[in-house]
């Protein structure tokens, strides 16, 4: 039987906040465990919360970035349950009230404009670290708590069941990363736990309105665990309802070795969260004009960038896309490249050498980029010759110009000097010449390699190119 895949996802993101949600304590990854605490955090008896006002505003940023509706009033809940990893045995979060409802997400899925519904995005505070024995909660003994990322701030995003496909899912995700990346408001580094993400998936006849159960999977700490596990969970639980089974509602854990989810509890067992309304905070309540103020303060964002790049630069989707999943390169392009104009040499250097290069060493300042452009487009030097050039700038405090000439590295364009180098590879070659002169013609590209290697790569290919046309003319 054919199925609609339904899937929805719910992802929490760490806030770049120096601080805490609800104290003062450091939210600085990699500290030893338990050295970033306070009573406020571990849950003392008589420890009172204060919200930081620049986690809202980056709650704030998120929601309109995402196209939400930012509530002037919202209200801080508590959520109740029991679990190691948070101290106070339950949560402070957003349930009745969220801050932003009713987004959106447009991303592309083969060239495809697609677009995800965000149902709500919310603040809460982040409960602590389990450390387990084994390589995960599966094949642990035991498991040490650290409780430093207890209150660091986080947003719940969660999208409405309208993704498709394992594919989409991830495409999702990853722009949705990106967009966070370009508003400035978390690192959102997955390894670190800065962005985490659950999937809830459920299958149904194909056409069929009626939803299928829907089975939570939790430990996607990566892109491909997200696309991979949500993948095995179609295979799955096409085979169970092909075989006429039913689907449990229940969480299930991805096995990345494994490469397959396993059941962790069934849904049917999970606590009454007796959600009600936080007594220590009062509510949100947002001047509309700082709401604005915020909106206003937005960046150009990664869809309209990749819009502008191609309109205004010339770009391929591909080149454009590259320069928008790397901001880095993106910036750089823009402060290099020129609106309307040829933009060939500076992305093509950027997407070839300078990549690998950058990626390994940082990035060069963009005038010294400029220069190195400037006289390969003088004749200074041959476009072979530039890969050289740029090599040594990331080793090198001198300009692109003082290189070459500290190296030799100019162009030669003494005629005479060319006729000799080609004139000795004829000589040098008697048998592949009678070859050409048969009619071997492809051998022409022989010659003109063994002659750009006689001068050192320095000469000009165009004019090397009428040189050697003109001696192998004068000998047929």
């Amino acid at each position: 039987m054919l199925y609609d895949v339904v899937i929805g996802l719910e992802i929490h993101v760490a806030l770049l906040t120096d601080s805490k949600f609800l104290c003062s304590c450091s939210t600085a990854f990699g500290a030893p465990p338990n050295t970033q605490c306070c009573p406020v955090c571990l849950g003392l008896p008589g420890a009172l919360p204060v919200v930081n006002e620049k986690a809202v505003e980056y709650a704030v940023k998120a929601g309109l970035a995402l196209n939400c509706q930012v509530h002037h009033f919202s209200r801080f809940d508590r959520k109740n349950y029991f679990y190691p990893d948070l101290p106070k045995a339950y949560q402070i979060t957003q349930d009745t009230y969220p801050l932003c409802t009713n987004g959106c997400l447009e991303y592309y899925v083969d060239d495809q404009l697609q677009r995800t519904a965000i149902t709500r995005l919310h603040l809460e505070e982040e409960a602590g670290k389990l450390i387990h024995s084994g390589s995960s909660i599966v094949d642990s003994e035991y498991s040490l708590v650290d409780y430093n990322r207890a209150g660091i701030p986080l947003i719940e995003i969660v999208t409405a069941p309208d993704i498709t496909s394992p594919r989409q899912a991830r495409l999702f995700l990853e722009q949705l990363r990106l967009v966070m990346r370009y508003i400035g408001v978390s690192d959102v580094k997955m390894e670190e736990g800065s962005l985490r993400c659950d999937a809830n998936i459920s299958l149904k006849p194909q056409g069929s309105p009626i939803l299928g159960t829907k089975v939570e999977i939790k430990n996607l700490n990566s892109f491909r665990a997200l696309e991979r596990a949500l993948e095995y969970e179609v295979s799955r639980q096409s085979m169970v309802l092909d075989r006429g089974g039913k689907i449990k509602q229940e969480s299930r854990t991805w096995d990345e070795r494994a490469g397959k989810t396993l059941p962790m509890r069934s849904k049917g067992d999970a606590p009454d969260y007796r959600y009600f309304p936080e007594p220590d905070l009062p509510p949100l309540l947002l001047d509309p004009l700082w709401v604005e103020q915020i909106r206003a303060s937005l960046p150009e964002l990664p869809l309209e960038r990749l819009a502008r790049l191609e309109r205004e630069y010339g770009l391929s989707r591909y080149e454009a896309t590259f320069l928008v999943n790397y901001p880095d390169f993106g910036e750089l392009f823009l402060e290099l490249a020129v609106p309307g104009g040829d933009n060939t040499a500076v992305i093509n250097l950027l997407m070839g050498e300078y990549a690998g290069l950058a990626r390994e060493h940082g990035h060069l300042e963009p005038r010294r980029i400029a220069e190195l452009l400037r006289i390969v487009d003088e004749g200074l030097i041959t476009h072979g010759q530039s890969k050289a050039v740029l090599e040594e700038l990331f080793h090198s405090v001198l300009s692109p110009r003082e290189i070459v000439r500290a190296k030799g590295w100019e162009v030669l364009r003494d005629e005479g000097q060319l006729r000799a180098a080609i004139r000795q590879v004829l000589a040098d070659h008697p048998e592949i010449l009678a070859r050409y002169r048969a009619g071997e013609e492809k051998l022409w590209g022989f010659f003109m390699g063994q002659v750009m290697r006689a001068v050192e790569g320095k000469a000009d290919p165009k004019l090397v190119n009428r040189l050697l046309t003109e001696e192998l003319g004068s000998l047929i």
